[in-house]
């Protein structure tokens, strides 16, 4: 059985009320949903709140999902536009202490070299993609992070599969020059 035909599984049993299914699906897109919520909007409580928000929309709109779809696409859109709606009420940015450079070296002063390479490559690209549009996080985010094809991102975004391979493009144009401008000299070294 794939990870789909265990969504559908699973969301049959909850429509006949059985509450550990429902539980079990929370179990099995948690990280997701967290994931694609923090990607959009770069705070951690609001991407929390966001998935939360966006399982208790699942389970009103059960009786609205076609099984013939996708489960994660469909999950997908509906966080997705739950984060695009929280990015607009969002006016004023807060920094997470969590994220701070600061925070960073003390919490990893003890690493390897290698581990300190990687963690910086990381923070790196998550700092480049900060400043890139909301579009164009959520574009990379699907395509490599999530590794959605073009054709699952295109029903995501509603829009042609041709038009997301150009958007995923010019991100990926525009996360270079972004760490270009960053990092200067770094970015070598980072790649």
């Amino acid at each position: 059985m794939n990870d789909n035909q265990k969504d559908i599984n699973l969301l049959n049993r909850i429509r006949t009320g059985d509450k550990s299914a429902y539980k079990e699906l929370i179990n099995r897109h948690k990280d997701y949903a967290f994931t694609v919520a923090y990607r959009i909007l770069n705070n951690r409580e609001d991407a929390e709140e966001v998935a939360q928000d966006a399982f208790m929309q699942v389970f009103g709109a059960l009786q609205s999902f076609n099984a013939e779809s996708k489960f994660t696409t469909w999950f997908y859109r509906i966080v997705f536009n739950a984060a695009l709606m929280q990015k607009r009420k969002n006016k004023v940015e807060a920094v997470d202490i969590e994220s701070s450079s600061e925070a960073f070296l003390v919490s990893h002063s003890s690493d390897s070299a290698e581990d300190l390479r990687i963690n910086e490559r990381k923070r790196a690209i998550q700092k480049a993609l900060q400043n890139l549009s909301a579009d164009d996080t959520t574009m990379i985010t699907l395509f490599y992070l999530n590794e959605l094809s073009l054709e699952e991102i295109a029903e995501v975004t509603q829009i042609s599969a041709e038009t997301v391979k150009v958007k995923i493009h010019r991100a990926r144009k525009r996360l270079a020059e972004e760490m270009k401008k960053l990092w200067k000299d770094e970015v070598k070294s980072l790649l």
